[in-house]
């Protein structure tokens, strides 16, 4: 199978979906004349033109209170915003017209959008700019939220978005459009809600989504290496949950650990958390723990930004706890 990396994914998602439906369109910061910040929509403006392919002002609350209007009135949008760091000025349109319009007209105006682009941290870049946000727009009723970790998901995921009749926050990562990853040439769709079992095991769940999948998959790496058989999950989607595939992976291994790049207070492995024990509490055989980001903003020192962020190394001494393997 052809391998392709993870901003190509994106852009054969928009290109098949704008190629089948002529009513999606894709809007944002330098998404035109300049290819995209990430070179995701490269080509696409000579492709489909400018009215399909729309450059706006770094004015997020402003293009994204368009684009709402736009769905609610007929078109799919499509919103790429440079970073979801810079979304939070979007974020009005979102918590309180896409996620509530549904509800407000009583079924009768609905908001298929799609709003995506960069999230979480990509390196010193700050405390401005380095924020995860799943769990903050998983807490607003009426929004899917979607984090992707590979291309393949990213494109089957995207499909599924702009074909969705409800608004979906889409969470990508900066560190990973240079990716590459198994991509078929056909067209295919991943459904939204259905988490992925990357890894199959039998001692202990380990529970990711986006860039932090590399954290789980390379601690069950090294702890193969000292015959410990890691289950690790790929949430994919945020909201709705696959609460099943985790608690029957938990049912199995007995133990769960979560790894995530947000804060810890009020964060999806809170959540997980919460639902795992309330409904599985039986099955487990020891604490579910967690590993997130410090509880602080990040700060632009290297040595910092590395004990800011989950690793491997912290992810398998978590997870030789959990097993009362640690001395």
């Amino acid at each position: 199978m052809r391998q392709i990396t993870f901003r190509e994914a994106l852009r054969e998602a928009m290109q098949e979906e704008m190629r089948l439906d002529e009513r999606v369109f894709l809007m944002g910061e330098e998404v035109a004349e300049y290819n995209g910040a990430y070179k995701v929509s490269q080509g696409m403006l000579d492709e489909f033109g400018e009215k399909r392919v729309i450059d706006t002002p770094i004015a997020e609350l402003g293009f994204s209170a368009i684009a709402v209007g736009a769905a609610q009135n007929g078109l799919r949008p499509i919103v790429e915003f440079m970073t979801w760091n810079f979304a939070v000025l979007a974020l009005d349109q979102i918590l309180n017209t896409a996620s509530k319009m549904l509800a407000m007209s009583g079924g009768q105006v609905g908001c298929p959008i799609v709003f995506r682009g960069a999230n979480g941290s990509a390196g010193q870049l700050g405390a401005q700019h380095s924020t995860a946000f799943e769990s903050m727009y998983a807490n607003i009723p009426g929004i899917k939220v979607i984090s992707v970790s590979n291309p393949y998901d990213a494109k089957g995921l995207l499909k599924s978005a702009i074909r969705d009749e409800d608004p979906v926050v889409f969470m990508e990562s900066e560190l990973m459009y240079g990716d590459k990853g198994e991509v078929p040439e056909g067209e295919y769709l991943i459904p939204i809600g259905k988490a992925h079992i990357a890894r199959e095991g039998s001692d202990v769940t380990i529970v990711s989504f986006n860039k932090m999948m590399k954290v789980a998959l390379g601690a069950a790496e090294e702890l193969a290496k000292e015959n410990i058989s890691a289950e690790v999950i790929d949430l994919r989607t945020i909201r709705p949950l696959d609460w099943f595939t985790i608690l029957e992976s938990v049912k199995k291994t007995n133990r769960l650990v979560i790894v995530e790049e947000q804060w810890p207070f009020a964060s999806v492995s809170s959540e997980i958390t919460y639902r795992i024990q309330k409904e599985g509490f039986d099955y487990l055989d020891a604490p579910i723990r967690r590993i997130t980001s410090v509880d602080a903003p990040m700060h632009y020192a290297p040595n910092l930004v590395a004990a800011y962020l989950p690793d491997v190394t912290r992810t398998v001494k978590l997870v030789k706890e959990v097993m009362y393997m640690s001395k």
